[in-house]
């Protein structure tokens, strides 16, 4: 299993990278609490009922604690909290939620793992391995390509790469 990437190549012609060429994440499908709990349920003794009524309270529960101010922290997952975005009053007095909240927003924090080194990991991320998607539309023969032509993106004898 590793991350799926394709490459692209910067083309806006403002752009002081214009040329240069990224790598972007591939996610090929989404899965919903449905198939996780299948999942859940074949990997341990909880029953797929009792997995999806605990996510559903879990999910329930969060939204209680978080419209009470409160960071609501998942250990080995990851904190929510829930942030606002605001358009400025001209005084303190002037300020109303009605007038001035354009919107409520979500914050996830993952949860960081620190090494005796002290480099910083997401848990989420640790021993994550990447490779190239196996075909799209690059054509890896000439640096200066303008990533329009052939079909031979892929693998090209890369190895997956183990993120720390």
């Amino acid at each position: 299993m590793a991350v799926k990437y394709k490459l692209y190549q910067e083309n806006r012609d403002n752009s002081q990278y214009k040329g240069k060429w990224y790598g972007r994440a591939v996610h090929e499908g989404t899965i919903g609490i449905d198939e996780l709990a299948d999942i859940m349920q074949a990997n341990c003794t909880v029953k797929r009922a009792d997995i999806l009524a605990v996510i559903s309270e879990l999910v329930e529960t969060m939204k209680t604690q978080l419209q009470n101010s409160m960071r609501v922290k998942l250990d080995r997952f990851g904190s929510f909290k829930i942030g606002i975005n605001t358009s400025p009053a001209d005084s303190a007095k002037d300020f109303t939620p009605q007038k001035n909240v354009r919107r409520l927003h979500i914050i996830f924090q993952p949860e960081v793992k620190v090494d005796r080194n002290g480099s910083r990991t997401l848990s989420f991320l640790t021993g994550t391995k990447l490779r190239e998607l196996d075909v799209y539309n690059v054509d890896k023969s000439d640096d200066t390509s303008a990533g329009t032509g052939g079909n031979t993106g892929g693998n090209s004898g890369n190895t997956d790469p183990v993120m720390p």
